[in-house]
């Protein structure tokens, strides 16, 4: 099985990517920061401190966490119930940038993820992705993004679908965001030493996929062949 690790910041565009790159490969994408943000929803509607350790802990024995695949399209069930676009809510961004630093929470998600990539061949987006979850995946890509380039891109992204805020709160969320993720002690959001950087604060979506299918052509010749 091909294991294909994009890497990188908030809103840098890695979900748009790899769910294109996926559709192009015929593979299999999986939107690991979604699983993050569905424990973060629960934590919230539980109305639980999402920085304290022993508080999140104690609620993981309540979620279930599963992913279904309808039309190529991923779906993340919290508890049995599709959230759909309820867990793109910027403050949910914080609760699971938040519950992602907590050792317990990522234990919790790794199997799952694991378990896909052993199943499947898998483009698979995160913040740690190529280090910790496929750290031999065949191709790591560590996609960023000015924040500026990045906050416009979210803030667009939100308001076409009538989620209401400001440019200026969604880059504020987005650098504290960032702090925290390159900060964290557990999993930090950092490149891996064989990933290769793609910085796509100039390209579009189009341009960016197609500087990405040319890094893995080069690495596994034979999907260019698909």
């Amino acid at each position: 099985m091909y294991q294909i690790a994009i890497d990188g910041p908030s809103g840098a565009g890695k979900s748009t990517v790899a769910k294109a790159l996926a559709k192009d490969l015929g593979i299999v994408y999986v939107d690991t920061g979604a699983l993050y943000r569905a424990v973060g929803y629960y934590v919230r509607e539980k109305g639980i401190d999402p920085k304290s350790g022993p508080d999140v802990e104690g609620i993981l024995p309540e979620i279930t966490v599963t992913i279904r695949y309808e039309n190529g399209a991923q779906h993340v069930l919290l508890n049995g119930e599709d959230l759909g676009d309820r867990i793109r809510q910027p403050d949910i961004s914080m609760y699971a940038s938040a519950v992602s630093a907590i050792p317990a929470v990522r234990a919790f998600l790794l199997e799952t993820q694991r378990s896909i990539a052993r199943e499947n061949n898998v483009v698979m987006d995160g913040r740690d992705i190529g280090t910790v979850i496929l750290p031999n995946a065949d191709v790591k890509i560590f996609l960023s993004a000015s924040s500026e380039a990045r906050a416009i891109r979210r803030y667009e992204e939100l308001k076409a679908k009538g989620i209401e805020t400001s440019l200026e709160e969604v880059l504020a969320d987005m650098e504290r965001r960032d702090k925290a993720d390159r900060e964290r002690d557990v999993a930090p959001a950092v490149a891996a030493p064989d990933a290769v950087p793609v910085d796509n604060s100039g390209l579009d979506a189009e341009q960016t996929l197609e500087c990405i299918k040319q890094i893995i052509f080069k690495k596994i010749p034979s999907f260019k062949t698909k």
